[in-house]
């Protein structure tokens, strides 16, 4: 696992996999037609997307390492490291990747909100199960894409290619929406946790010692990345994380206002707040009244 490989462009991945480069930005890949090989770290200039066929190994992404199970969709964006850990032993891949590159997507609707797609910034943990079904759309995707490939360049076939990977895509969003869904207990005991943890950051020094707690942070306590879990939380409670932290900033703001020992002020840094005059705007903003109103109103 210490060698890296590179992967700048589709065709050198092409070339890895013994798959012939029919498009410069794009490819849909049959790794069983890759030689066998022993695992590795591996480097990609652009978009991938694997759908697992075979026990191959673990996947390791940054410091983890993930039990990689077939029939999972793996995404990844440009720049990021991947790899995958066989014990030195050899094995065959197999699958496919999709893989495109950000030039193929520039100027068309996909490149104007590929950031929509926040699974390509999920952990490997965090990867998209199939169904037997939703297997078989990602494979009719593939199909047609492949199609387009093999037909001779003319002036459809960018449009048609980009508007198949968006399509893809969507389908993708709809079977992440489903797999939230399904694991539905597991999501309320993150929940739950995310709960305890603003609580417990709430009543420690932590506030004072390093300010209001972000999205990245509660997301790392929880070891999830920041887009799934912003995701999670969107999907289960209709806010974003960060609106769910601010209305948790909010409530405990409003019980700390009747110490009556402390301003306005020492309650804003208690509470993480660098400068006071944000901790007024964002209670007015959700409260209607400013903090010495609401305290004032109370009486």
């Amino acid at each position: 696992m210490d060698n890296m490989r590179r992967f700048e462009t589709i065709n050198d991945y092409n070339v890895f996999n013994n798959n012939e480069t029919l498009h410069p930005l794009v490819s849909v890949v049959d790794l069983s037609k890759a030689n066998p090989r022993s695992g590795s770290r591996m480097y990609f200039g652009f978009y991938t997307i694997f759908l697992k066929d075979v026990k191959c190994g673990d996947l390791v992404y940054g410091r983890h390492t993930y039990d990689y199970q077939e029939g999972t969709l793996v995404f990844l964006a440009p720049g990021q490291v991947a790899g995958v850990n066989s014990n030195g032993e050899t094995y065959q891949p197999k699958g496919y990747a999709l893989i495109f590159h950000p030039d193929l997507i520039h100027g068309t609707s996909l490149g104007k909100h590929i950031q929509d797609y926040t699974f390509f910034s999920y952990q490997f943990n965090e990867a998209l199960h199939l169904s037997e079904r939703e297997r078989k759309i990602v494979l009719d995707c593939f199909s047609k894409i492949a199609y387009e490939l093999e037909h001779a360049i003319d002036n459809h076939s960018k449009r048609l290619i980009v508007s198949n990977i968006e399509l893809f895509l969507e389908y993708c969003t709809r079977f992440y929406d489903r797999q939230f869904i399904t694991r539905d207990t597991v999501l309320k005991g993150i929940l739950e946790k995310f709960e305890n943890l603003l609580n417990e950051y709430f009543l420690s020094d932590k506030p004072q010692a390093i300010g209001l707690p972000s999205v990245a942070y509660c997301a790392g306590e929880l070891n999830l990345s920041a887009s799934y879990f912003g995701d999670l939380v969107k999907k289960e409670t209709g806010k974003t994380a960060q609106e769910y932290i601010q209305a948790k900033v909010i409530d405990v703001a409003k019980e700390r206002i009747f110490d009556y020992n402390k301003s306005v002020s020492e309650i804003a840094y208690e509470l993480g707040f660098k400068y006071p005059q944000h901790f007024t705007r964002l209670f007015k903003q959700r409260v209607g009244e400013s903090p010495n109103e609401y305290r004032s109103s109370q009486n």
